[in-house]
């Protein structure tokens, strides 16, 4: 049982590298741009909640968390299915990419009014706190992040605006 297991696991992975040009692709169309923000994020919450936080969609890609931020204007609990990348130490790098659209996402507001977040990981809950990078901290990441994820490049050029990056470091 554990060998199919294995090999299942083996073969999923083959699947995934060899599906991501694909989804490269497909994720730096316009066309996706304008439908995904609608239905990616909800569509993600909800498999998230029924494996018990265990799971993302785009976690077959590249890795993927939920962050918790609290509304700027609501003071309400707001959830945000993000790609990121995991650095040593246990922080993460997330990128307000909003799918190449023009305007930044409501969590990096979110992040910059009140950085103190969660973040669930592979069904751990973190609390984190969010530094806004710049300067050469930013372009460290951001090279770290590109080479990544290329994509993030083309989202900069098609949304005209310098895409936010943060740092989610745990809290103590």
């Amino acid at each position: 049982m554990v060998e199919q297991q294995q090999s299942s696991g083996g073969f999923m992975a083959r699947v995934s590298t060899a599906l991501r040009p694909f989804f490269q692709w497909l994720a730096g169309t316009r066309g996706f741009a304008r439908v995904a923000p609608k239905i990616v994020p909800p569509l993600d919450r909800f498999v998230n909640r029924v494996t018990g936080g265990r799971v993302l969609m785009g976690d077959q890609m590249i890795p993927h968390l939920l962050l918790t931020t609290t509304g700027s204007k609501s003071g309400q609990q707001r959830q945000s299915p993000l790609a990121c990348l995991p650095e040593d130490g246990g922080t993460f790098l997330v990128v307000g990419s909003n799918f190449g659209r023009e305007h930044h996402p409501a969590w990096s507001g979110n992040l910059l009014k009140t950085p103190q977040a969660t973040v669930t990981f592979r069904g751990r809950v973190i609390p984190v706190t969010a530094t806004l990078l710049a300067g050469a901290d930013r372009e460290r990441a951001w090279q770290a992040l590109t080479g990544f994820w290329p994509l993030y490049d083309g989202y900069t050029e098609r949304s005209g605006r310098e895409l936010r990056v943060f740092r989610l470091s745990p809290r103590p």
